[in-house]
């Protein structure tokens, strides 16, 4: 039962709830059941109820997103009970009715992911009063990106070819998603492929019925998405030059998108994300910038919610003395592969207009992209959004995350921590993914899957499958610094997961298989198949000169996982759910656009006729198929560490691993970093605290390299350091410089990982390390010692 006078959006969630007691108790009508769904003010019924104090409304009013759920007895005249959804506003309203419909069985992924609801036969309510939010953060949503090679296409040619781009049916769709995630706001897609949002006015109204702000990147300042709506040329977007025309471009948006909820953007920048045009100096952006603050602010209504993001070379501007109005949020970037640059500081924690966070899932960029597989782990995401709500940016957060599929996993986890970021953020990784598998796949199967997970970030989180080369565009080709021993080992890795997968397969419910393709068994095969024809191929250039049989039985293996994961693709995009998602899933790189942010295609050898090779082991191959249709591999595993960079020769060859969380030193001060890290464990300080290893060295002399993950320090511009004192010897400090697009940063984005190097080698034979960590952003992961070359001698391998 709702209100004719309650919201929109209010209806809309209240229709989707009828729909999905429906199918999941199988029952067509109500029987006799009632369920009030309301808004505080804008429901007589249940404002009735709050008058009679059948109601406590107390925690609701004046709040933000909330809700209660309860039962009321005898809530009008003939009716025994009723079972009451009453909201702070519109879009708590509508949480309330989606957090029953995801209480009874109903995931929020049901249709973006063909997750099929689970049956009841019998729904029961319990009593009293659950009271839900106000949220952690106030605005929390992502954005469409990159969509050409997959969102794109599939939305013009498969599910809106009316349209002929995305338009207001995939949005539809998309903002119902949000609701169903306790998310509010959307920046939507913005490449030239994309017909701009605003371009059908059908879209901003629909938006406006569902409740979801609207926003725009860093890059499209006023909701304008230049690279389809500027029609002038791109020299005459210049503020300098052509203050009027510009002026009268942002102006029309006002006009036109004034009377909906959205949050601006401010500042600007070039077409399609490049510098800004006119000022050539950092002082001359600052005045351009702070002058264009002020003719911004005067179009928009009064009190209308402003952000600005000083992204890349903004930044700089920022940090050079930019005055930005203390009412308009600043929305602090992260480098564009999960690491986040800055967080506020006392200063900008006491502006009114508070801090957000822009966290980036999917990138195409430099030094090397990442929009095909979602492989960010959910950890990552925990402690870098963690850490900025400890520093107060919880006013905005916004993850781009590409296409949306495959990212369901890494999209969901964002946005339930900033729902909830205290009770999210203390629940073990596994145990979220483990409850999210459970809803998504089966009951039964959630730590099962869970593991299956785990083991698919650690392992990617090394090397994710699009960075599979160890040059950026434009140098010259190099293999892998790994050994033959290291890529068997990670091969076989690789293959017993996806082994993993398809002894699972046959566990899924006929109705959960698309669900389980989708979320479980593409990504985790898919980039096992990248990596063996990767190293396949590469293996075969490094024996063809001296072992041609075994470089042609390498080729093969090469041909036979590229040929599989085009079949795995395939399936995807003209199988799975009776051809729901064509055009939905690409292998990047997928064409030649952007060429210079892309992984080089794989160059596969050539069969090699002339030689007939049986199989070697160990090493995967590609028979048969699972049960879920994907490529069957199977190896033997080796034993030993991946990656160990280091190797030498004389009497000490290979690098020798020490796991952070192998420590000895009683638990004060630091924590245990769960599903991070090469081990899946790390290692990070709450307050400045002391760690203590004993190792035993073999003979020989060793370097000593702190694994860190590429974080950003706490303290702006100090760089990430770490003391280290060997054997109780005064401590060394020793310490690396974050700066964002150096080639030192670009390896450790790549690598995940930055190495802190102790100068002096050691001797072989026993050491005390003690390792000091006094800032809350470094995370170790391991010390790693490197032989060192006997002088004259070269590196073994």
């Amino acid at each position: 039962m709702t209100a004719p006078g309650d919201f929109p959006v209010v209806g809309i969630a209240a229709a989707d709830l009828r729909r999905d007691l429906s199918a999941v108790s199988g029952a067509s009508a109500d029987n006799g059941t009632q369920i009030w769904l309301g808004t505080l003010g804008r429901n007589p019924k249940i404002d009735r109820l709050v008058r009679q104090r059948k109601l406590d409304v107390s925690r609701l009013r004046g709040a933000w997103e909330s809700f209660v759920i309860t039962t009321v007895v005898n809530p009008a005249p003939g009716v025994a009970s009723a079972l009451v959804i009453v909201g702070s506003d519109r879009r708590g309203t509508a949480y309330g009715a989606y957090e029953l419909t995801h209480a009874i069985g109903v995931s929020p992924w049901h249709w973006w992911a063909d997750v099929a609801p689970e049956r009841h036969p019998r729904i029961y309510a319990a009593a009293g009063l659950q009271h839900f939010g106000p949220p952690s953060v106030k605005y929390r949503g992502i954005f469409l990106n990159d969509e050409d090679w997959g969102l794109a296409p599939w939305a013009a040619t498969t599910f809106e070819p009316e349209a002929g781009t995305i338009g207001p049916r995939t949005y539809a769709k998309l903002f119902e998603l949000m609701l169903r995630l306790k998310a509010n706001m959307v920046w939507p897609a913005m490449h030239k492929v994309t017909t701009p949002f605003n371009a059908n006015p059908a879209n901003a109204a629909l938006a406006d019925r569902y409740g979801i702000v609207m926003g725009s990147s860093h890059a499209e300042p006023m909701l304008r998405n230049n690279v389809g709506e500027w029609k002038a040329p791109a020299e005459d977007f210049n503020y300098l030059a052509n203050p009027g025309g510009v002026s009268s471009y942002w102006r029309n948006r006002v006009r036109s998108n004034g009377a909906y909820e959205n949050v601006w953007t401010l500042g600007m920048r070039g077409i399609h994300d490049s510098g800004i045009v006119g000022p050539t100096t950092d002082d001359g952006r600052r005045q351009l910038l702070e002058r264009i603050f002020a003719d911004q602010r005067a179009m928009l209504p009064k009190r209308a919610p402003q952000v600005f993001t000083p992204y890349k070379e903004v930044l700089d501007v920022y940090r050079g003395g930019l005055k930005v109005p203390g009412d308009v949020t600043l929305m602090w970037p992260d480098d564009n592969f999960g690491y986040i640059r800055h967080l506020p500081d006392a200063a900008e924690r006491a502006r009114p207009g508070g801090s957000g966070i822009y966290y980036h899932l999917s990138y195409l960029g430099a030094p090397l992209s990442y929009i095909w597989l979602s492989t960010t782990p959910p950890a990552l995401i925990r402690e870098e959004m963690g850490r900025a709500w400890d520093a107060g940016a919880r006013q905005m957060w916004v993850a781009n995350v590409g296409d949306l599929k495959p990212a369901e996993l890494a999209t969901d986890y964002f946005l339930r921590l900033a729902w909830d970021v205290p009770g999210t953020r203390a629940k073990p990784i596994d145990a979220v993914v483990s409850d999210w598998a459970a809803d998504s796949v089966g009951r039964d199967l959630g730590p099962e899957l869970a593991a299956i997970l785990a083991e698919h970030h650690r392992l990617n989180f090394a090397r994710r499958p699009e960075h599979l080369q160890w040059w950026l565009p434009g140098q010259l080709s190099k293999a892998s610094p790994l050994t033959p021993d290291e890529v068997a080992t990670r091969l076989a890795a690789f293959d017993a997961l996806s082994a993993r997968v398809r002894a699972v397969a046959p566990k899924i419910a006929p109705e959960r298989r698309d669900a389980f393709f989708e979320l479980v068994d593409y990504p985790v095969t898919a980039a096992g198949l990248a990596n063996a024809r990767v190293f396949e191929a590469e293996t075969h250039d490094r024996l063809r000169d001296t072992d041609p049989a075994g470089a042609a039985a390498a080729g093969d293996r090469a041909r036979a996982a590229d040929a599989a994961l085009t079949t795995l693709t395939r399936r995807y995009n003209d199988e799975l759910a009776s051809g729901k998602w064509r055009g939905m899933m690409a292998v990047e790189p997928a064409d030649g656009q952007w060429r210079r942010y892309r992984l080089t295609p794989p160059i596969l050898p050539t069969a090699e006729a002339s030689l007939t090779v049986p199989r070697r082991r160990p090493g995967p191959s590609w028979e048969g198929s699972s049960g879920s249709g994907a490529p069957s591999v199977t190896a033997a595993i080796p034993t030993g560490p991946w990656p160990s960079p280091g190797s030498g020769s004389g009497l000490a060859t290979t690098s020798i691993l020490v796991e952070a969380e192998t420590t000895q030193s009683p638990r004060t001060g630091w924590r245990l970093v769960d599903g991070l890290g090469r081990n899946a464990t790390a290692i990070a300080a709450s307050t400045p605290t002391t760690l203590s290893y004993a190792v035993t060295l073999p003979p020989g002399r060793w370097q000593l390299a702190a694994e860190v993950l590429p974080t950003y320090p706490t303290i702006e511009g100090s760089g990430l350091k770490l003391a280290v004192a060997i054997d109780g010897n005064p401590p060394t400090t020793i310490a690396a410089e974050r700066r964002t697009g150096d080639s030192a940063w670009a390896r450790a984005v790549l690598d995940n990982r930055l190495d802190l190097a102790l100068p002096t080698p050691l001797t072989g034979g026993a050491h005390t390390i003690v390792v000091t960590l006094d800032d809350p952003a470094l995370i170790l992961d391991a010390l790693r010692f490197d032989p060192v070359p006997i002088q004259g001698l070269p590196h073994g391998h």
